[in-house]
């Protein structure tokens, strides 16, 4: 007989804890810690993986924490800041433990290797992360030889496991861990020939273009695609094309580049399925959650923060606005009412803004606005504005939709709006 997970959880003790946090990378870190600084000490991290850390275990470059912690770091060396931070209190730690459910009223039902619970929060706070576009994802045209990867899955197979996968190297999409890769299957022994973007812009941070690209010699053809996809058993080559305006290929510029590995690097998806069975309203550009200005969705009491929040550039900035989520996670269980009030601002992205977050705030509290571009540009202005007044207007010298910008306003700046607008000028 199979007994169903809301059948099974009135069978078992539920649980009762004071903050969940799922998901245990930089974010879940960053949360926990914070809210237990906070004054919250019932906290429980529930982590799918062994090691605590997330993706930042297989990242051994450096350039994390440049932000945060004033210095250069790797991955490992990043994650391990906060590991260390861990020691000492009373955040309880469950690895190898996966969430199969979450519903509005906080209750969760886990998988680990010690058997199913069910848990009971005042509060949660959801930082699991995103993941990769796939070839099915994009639905990347030909047959399925071996040797397509998405760039995550083989900096993990490189990095964490020491297994080769080519020696003959495209990559597909110009996003930081393609570049990063590029540089790395470079450093292996592996001939990158060219990295492809269907942009006419690369979808990655500049100094990584600089540093992983123009240092190798390593040509990146913009504004081109795969068309078709080569082989049987192994990857052969890949028919590729120059893209108009409308990203229509041009059939006059096919060619043919012969390869054994294509790595995917078309962007991060929010890990949004437990939000969607808890009810929570996504944002239809970022893919995560709608929040208010406490990182609050609309399930009370449920918190997001991280990448499945919305994706970001520098891991420092994921850092900084899981503090805020586990600050604001243990105001809620200590009773402070972080609903927004009946004045509500809705933040609208205009002109030239691809996003802007969180969505709705209220005047009591001043905020940090993040927000991305439409396109690269220089010299251009920021301008956050009501109907009538302009409250912020600044100069930033170059943009660049790859960087994720952050604007701080006052709450004495706020009052009596209804509807702040961002756009570039």
């Amino acid at each position: 007989m199979i007994i169903s997970g809301k059948k099974m959880s009135k069978l078992i003790k539920i649980e009762e804890r004071d903050i969940v946090i799922i998901g245990a990378g930089p974010a879940g870190l960053a949360a926990a810690i914070s809210a237990y600084n906070a004054g919250a000490k019932n906290i429980l991290i529930l982590e799918r993986d062994t090691r605590l850390g997330g993706i930042l275990n297989q990242c051994i470059h450096d350039g994390f924490g440049l932000h945060y912690f004033n210095e250069s770091l790797t991955g490992p060396e990043y994650a391990q800041r906060f590991v260390d931070k861990l020691l000492g209190t009373s955040i309880e730690i469950r690895s190898d433990s996966m969430v199969l459910s979450l519903n509005r009223k906080r209750i969760l039902n886990v998988s680990s290797s010690s058997g199913y619970s069910c848990i009971k929060a005042k509060a949660v706070i959801l930082a699991m992360g995103c993941r990769e576009r796939t070839a099915g994802a994009i639905s990347l045209a030909g047959s399925r030889p071996t040797g397509i990867y998405t760039a995550g899955a083989a900096q993990n197979f490189v990095n964490m496991q020491n297994i080769m996968i080519g020696k003959r190297i495209v990559i597909l999409g110009s996003g930081d861990i393609g570049l990063i890769m590029a540089r790395r299957m470079t450093l292996e022994g592996a001939k990158v020939e060219e990295v492809l973007e269907i942009m006419p812009y690369s979808s990655g941070l500049p100094r990584n273009i600089q540093q992983c690209l123009n240092d190798y010699n390593i040509p990146l053809s913009l504004s081109t695609t795969v068309l078709q996809v080569h082989g049987h058993k192994r990857l052969e080559g890949l028919t590729v094309a120059n893209v108009d305006v409308m990203r229509h290929p041009i059939e006059s510029s096919k060619r043919y580049v012969p390869c054994d590995t294509l790595l995917l690097s078309v962007g991060l998806i929010p890990e949004n399925e437990l939000s969607r069975q808890a009810g929570i309203n996504l944002h239809s550009v970022t893919g995560g959650a709608i929040v208010n200005e406490h990182l609050m969705t609309n399930a009370e009491g449920i918190f997001a923060c991280g990448n499945v929040l919305h994706v970001h550039d520098l891991v420092d900035h994921v850092s900084e606005e899981s503090e805020y989520a586990g600050q604001s996670a243990a105001r809620y269980i200590a009773g402070e009412n972080l609903k927004l009030s009946k004045n509500i601002i809705t933040l609208i992205p205009e002109d030239g803004v691809q996003y802007c977050l969180p969505q709705q705030i209220s005047s009591k509290n001043d905020i940090v606005i993040s927000l991305r571009v439409n396109e690269p540009s220089r010299n251009r202005h920021i301008l956050v504005h009501d109907n009538k007044h302009c409250i912020i207007r600044k100069k930033i010298v170059r943009l660049h939709p790859a960087e994720m910008l952050r604007i701080r306003v006052s709450a004495s700046d706020l009052q009596n709006c209804r509807n702040l607008k961002v756009s570039i000028t």
